[in-house]
């Protein structure tokens, strides 16, 4: 099959350096904006694109990532690209995580981060793109040194080989020379059908670290003379130090200082230990303008929104009239609560400030944000600050915020050392930013027939882009504004629009694909919010697909169809819609015999660029004990890179909502100002024994690559409700399931 030509613009910028030694350098940007000094070579070999590759004398090849590993498989998936089109076997690639620079920023999200499952979606090109630019050089060097034409040289392996003669050359033997060739300005990149890497199911590069204890997580850290530091922050949300007395704390063996920082009280000393204890020791007065505030209130505050008239985020024909006459109108609402991210690895960060310079050790998923943060609190010019990422322990979204960072800094310039600051899971637990909680009002006007004509949803909730910006802005604004400026005007910033509307409140809500004739989709922002939230796994379509799959059920019941029968019809202008549905329906049994008393629920979603549809198996007892058996999930998410990542992302995901939605203490609740839930004893996850079998069913496509590492989560918790009303006959409108209401 033929290759594909690629023309080279400004927005793919590629550029070639060579250094002493023979060392070729690719660098290319993923977005314009870095402008055409994408590519550096240091004394000592290293570089500052955006993303690059190394070839060496020695045949090593390096492929820096710049985006943060969780858990997601970026660092197999990303070089699978490269590798691909470089022609390079991939146990013979190293591969590091790149350094804070604006050269790296995230396109899709205007500044160096990892999140909204975007990782392949924006490097499927450009990555491959430098892959080819580099075999391109290499077998051009290799047709000049053989004085024959290039078109019929090959590359594999890393070596170029002339089938007419037999002859082949290392691309080490070719780096120096392909290294002062022109940069072409076309290159072509591999057809599908050539793909020998992309597609495999190739073993995870970070796991063989992480199994013998040589991966190096935020909380190994270590550098000379390093303190390590614990807060106390404030006990309910909003608190203030109003006065403390740091002479008991300073009485514990250890401990070298007691500093107000900006979220609270921290101990330094030389040990975790010795911190814990002398901030044990604190004695510390607040002011708490949140005290006696609970969940009980915020739940009446939204049902009293949840009457209100909201801005609208979509409206299509007269859904209001055709609701007022109405043979029938359904009206429900579906409630969820707050929730913690509950990464394995507590919040941590390491910062060693110094009047030349600052460097930060965090495991981030914001590069750019901590960068900016260390400048504003430091005063340093953005080239000495450097933030060096490490293993993720899990992130979820909340490793994207920066609180824990600007400790770090804070401290180490404070106290004039490098400083290692440790959260307690307790910390984590109760100073998170938390998916917030919602309330969803749904209004169907049914005709004649019990067939829905109209579609009414009205969301509340507080918004997290408000809370967001202004935590953001003060640190990034020299640096981070231009690029805020560029995503509104395209139109795909998560921002708080001027009809006060937060797109990531109402995502998988104002876009329901159902061909209703009438359809209206509201916002409420709840104005009075004082939790923190934050960007949780999947974001907006972690609430709204438990409401509009689970309303859309209850709309076939209404109408005597079937829920699989139903959607079908009402999801016939959309095909991959319609293709996950129908796989995961068949891979299922869907009306098929099952077990004695195991029924069966569907939910089906789009986000992130892929779609996603998925079959619960579930059985209730008598005293209302709920089990999930089994679940089917059928995935479209067009190019597939390596299915292993994605099968271990879809079981990661249906873990992630499975937990939210099926176990009575998955929730954050609010008493007196603050969170309840301190640890996994009150804050649960599923265990491995509680784990259903999941099977992945992976669509093969040649559509652009959609996100994964999110996509399997908003589903899961509609079609298990779904399924315990085939079971028991009751509805479930709110998280998380609590046996009392499948007995009631």
């Amino acid at each position: 099959m033929g290759a594909r030509p690629v023309d080279r613009s400004r927005r793919h910028f590629l550029k070639v350096s060579a250094v002493a030694g023979g060392l070729m350098l690719v660098g290319f940007s993923l977005d314009g904006c870095a402008g055409d000094s994408a590519s550096t070579a240091t004394a000592n070999g290293g570089f500052a694109p955006n993303a690059w590759i190394r070839i060496a004398p020695d045949d090593g090849v390096t492929i820096i990532v710049a985006h943060s590993e969780m858990g997601q498989g970026v660092m197999t998936a990303l070089p699978m690209l490269v590798a691909e089109e470089l022609e390079v076997d991939l146990d013979k690639v190293d591969v590091e995580f790149a350094p804070a620079q604006r050269a790296y920023d995230n396109p899709a999200l205007g500044l160096q981060a990892t999140g909204g499952s975007t990782s392949v979606r924006t490097s499927w090109l450009p990555l491959r793109e430098a892959g080819a630019t580099a075999r391109a050089m290499l077998i051009t060097a290799a047709a000049r040194h053989w004085k024959v034409d290039a078109d019929g040289l090959r590359a594999r392996s890393g070596r170029v080989f002339n089938p007419a003669t037999g002859d082949s050359l290392a691309y080490r033997d070719l780096a120096a020379a392909a290294a002062r060739l022109p940069v072409p300005e076309k290159v072509r990149l591999k057809e599908p059908g050539d793909f020998r890497l992309i597609g495999t199911p190739y073993p995870r590069v970070d796991v063989p670290s992480k199994v013998d204890g040589s991966a190096v997580f935020g909380l190994d850290i270590h550098v000379p003379g390093l303190l390590i530091a614990t807060v106390e922050r404030g006990p309910g949300f909003g608190a203030a130090v109003r006065s403390f007395n740091a002479d008991a704390a300073m009485q514990v063996a250890g401990v070298r200082h007691v500093v107000q920082i900006t979220t609270g009280v921290a101990v330094v000393a030389d040990s975790f230990w010795q911190a814990q204890q002398g901030r044990r020791a604190l004695s510390i007065r607040w002011d708490q303008p949140n005290a006696g505030r609970d969940s009980a209130g915020i739940a009446a505050r939204y049902r009293r929104l949840a009457q209100q008239q909201g801005a609208q985020v979509r409206d299509v024909g007269d859904a209001p009239h055709v609701l007022d006459t109405a043979a029938q109108v359904l009206d429900v609402s579906y409630q969820v609560p707050f929730l913690a991210h509950a990464t394995m690895e507590p919040m941590n960060a390491t910062a060693h400030v110094r009047a030349d310079g600052c460097d930060v050790w965090v495991p981030t998923q914001n590069q750019g944000g901590s960068q900016d943060v260390a400048v504003a609190i430091t005063g340093l010019p953005y080239a000495r600050v450097r933030v060096h990422t490490t293993q993720l322990g899990g992130g979820f979204g909340r490793r994207s915020e920066l609180d824990f960072v600007a400790e770090a800094v804070q401290l180490s310039q404070r106290v004039g050392a490098p400083v290692k600051v440790i959260w307690t899971r307790e910390d984590d637990t109760r100073h998170d930013f938390y998916r917030p909680a919602m309330r969803h009002r749904l209004r169907a006007g049914l005709d004649a027939s019990g067939r829905a004509v109209a579609w009414m949803h009205r969301v509340v909730g507080p918004s997290i882009s408000a809370r967001a910006m202004p935590a953001f802005v003060p640190a990034v604004l020299p640096h981070w504004v231009p690029r805020v400026i560029k995503r509104m005007a395209s139109g795909t910033a998560g921002l708080v629009t001027e009809h006060r509307v937060d797109n990531a409140a109402v995502e998988g809500a104002r876009d329901v694909p159902y061909a209703y004739p009438n359809i209206r989709v509201e916002y409420v922002m709840d104005e009075d919010a004082f939790v923190p939230v934050g960007f949780w796994r999947s974001v907006g379509h972690s609430h709204t697909a438990f409401a509009v799959e689970s309303f859309v059920d209850e709309l076939a019941h209404r109408a005597g169809e079937d829920p699989v029968a139903y959607r079908r019809h009402l999801l016939r202008g959309h095909p991959r819609r319609l293709g996950v549905l129908d796989l995961a329906a068949r891979k299922a049994g869907w009306g098929a015999s099952l077990a004695p008393r195991h029924y069966q629920g569907v939910a089906v979603h789009e986000c992130f660029g892929s779609y996603v549809a998925e079959v619960a198996e579930v059985s209730v007892s008598g005293k209302g004990k709920l089990t999930v058996h089994r679940v089917v999930c059928a995935v479209d998410c067009g190019h597939v890179v390596n299915p292993d990542t994605i099968r271990a992302q879809v079981e990661s995901a249906v873990v992630y909502g499975l937990s939210a939605a099926i176990l009575p203490g998955s929730e954050i609740t609010i008493e007196d100002g603050r969170a309840k839930q301190d640890n996994f004893d009150s804050y649960q996850v599923l265990r491995m024994d509680q784990m259903p079998r999941v099977d992945t069913w992976i669509v093969q496509s040649n559509a652009a690559p959609g996100g994964v590492g999110e996509i399997a989560t908003p589903p899961i918790a509609p079609a298990v409700a779904n399924a315990v009303f085939a079971a028991t006959g009751k509805r479930v409108r709110s998280l998380p399931i609590r046996p009392e209401a499948l007995t009631a």
